[in-house]
């Protein structure tokens, strides 16, 4: 499955009065992790003409991006230490304007904090309505599809990221 992996590093503060990460916290790192994986460099393979272009510069020319729904299922208690979590992002979904990041905060021992999914709205930065994805987007976001979250609970066939299975299918 395609996904990137980046270091979190945490700070004393981050701990709540109960002595360990508080759940707030844990939004913010995949707030993190999804700003860096918009600033990679996209590469000659998927951008010829601007093989330095990002997601987030190819973004921000025609729009912006709304949260529309996020999911965490927290699987154990983080302590601080001064050595990094991991959080692995991959996309889950991609629809006509929306698309959605699976993430796995976790340990090099194995050990996974949280599982988390964040569905976005690719909107008009004017109106704030939806827009639709651009093919070079659709690209983009296609190369890191990977598995659907391994939430622990089933979730309903009508639940999930907002997408249908063939949202973005006539693409």
């Amino acid at each position: 499955m395609p996904m990137n992996r980046f270091p979190i590093q945490l700070r004393f503060g981050d701990e709540d009065s109960n002595g360990h990460v508080n759940n707030v916290r844990f939004v913010q790192f995949l707030e993190e992790a999804r700003v860096r994986l918009s600033l990679l460099p996209l590469g000659e393979e998927l951008s010829p003409a601007e093989p330095a272009a990002t997601f987030r510069s190819v973004t921000s020319r025609t729009g912006m991006t709304l949260v529309a729904h996020q999911e965490i299922e927290y699987r154990a208690p983080m302590v601080y230490r001064q050595e990094p979590v991991w959080v692995e992002v991959w996309v889950t979904g991609v629809g006509g304007s929306s698309l959605a990041y699976g993430f796995r905060i976790a340990d090099d021992d194995g050990t996974v904090y949280a599982l988390a999914e964040c569905t976005l709205v690719m909107a008009d930065a004017e109106t704030g309505r939806p827009t639709a994805l651009s093919d070079l987007q659709i690209r983009v976001l296609e190369s890191w599809r990977g598995d659907p979250v391994p939430f622990r609970r089933s979730r309903p066939a009508n639940a999930g990221n907002g997408m249908s299975a063939s949202a973005g299918a006539n693409r």
